[in-house]
């Protein structure tokens, strides 16, 4: 439903020509254009956001953007929005993401001193609630790559349900040893704890 309410979205733009500095339909205007409701309108609406296709001004409405900054995100959402997906291809693409940004940080000293670690270690240890999504995002922006974090939110969203669900107590000795092994640096460890763990999910 998210997907078809986006690529409606899109479609709107191109019949009506919306230019970049263009005002969009209102909320309320699309919710009857797309027959749909408010919510998956806003939904929808952020997901471009997040692509830098559209941006929101407070009071005035949403707009088209001049995306010829962002080819390479504009590229990828074109892949993602317009063809054919397999659930496992997005999870291959987005892991390549979080592994990467796990590699980095165990490269940098700075990184891991960071006290999110404790953080994260302490809830999954105390098994309170913590969604795979948050612990993985943690990842993501603590490697300080804005553009990897911008492609990496596109792909959660249609990642399975499964990540926003909280962490399992089965889950607690891979994950326990992927924070560890970013705080020491232990890159190999790492990245062994992040498979262990993916193939659990």
């Amino acid at each position: 439903m998210f997907l078809q309410i986006v690529k409606q979205l899109k479609k709107l733009i191109a019949e009506e020509q919306i230019q970049p500095g263009q005002k969009l339909p209102s909320e309320r205007v699309l919710c009857e254009r797309l027959n749909t409701s408010r919510s998956s309108v806003r939904e929808a609406l952020r997901s471009l956001e997040l692509l830098g296709i559209i941006e929101s001004k407070h009071g005035g409405g949403t707009f088209l953007k001049n995306v010829g900054d962002h080819r390479l995100i504009e590229i990828l959402s074109s892949f993602i929005l317009q063809q054919e997906k397999t659930v496992e291809d997005v999870h291959a693409t987005r892991e390549i993401h979080e592994r990467e940004a796990i590699r980095f940080i165990c490269q940098q000293s700075s990184l891991r001193a960071l006290p999110i670690w404790d953080s994260l270690f302490t809830q999954v240890e105390l098994e309170e609630e913590l969604t795979r999504e948050t612990l993985l995002r943690e990842c993501i922006i603590a490697s300080g790559n804005r553009l990897s974090l911008k492609i990496w939110l596109q792909l959660m969203a249609y990642s399975a349900p499964t990540y926003k669900e909280n962490i399992a107590p089965a889950e607690k000795q891979p994950v326990l040893m992927l924070l560890k092994s970013i705080q020491l640096g232990y890159e190999i460890e790492a990245i062994e704890a992040f498979h262990e763990w993916m193939t659990m999910i």
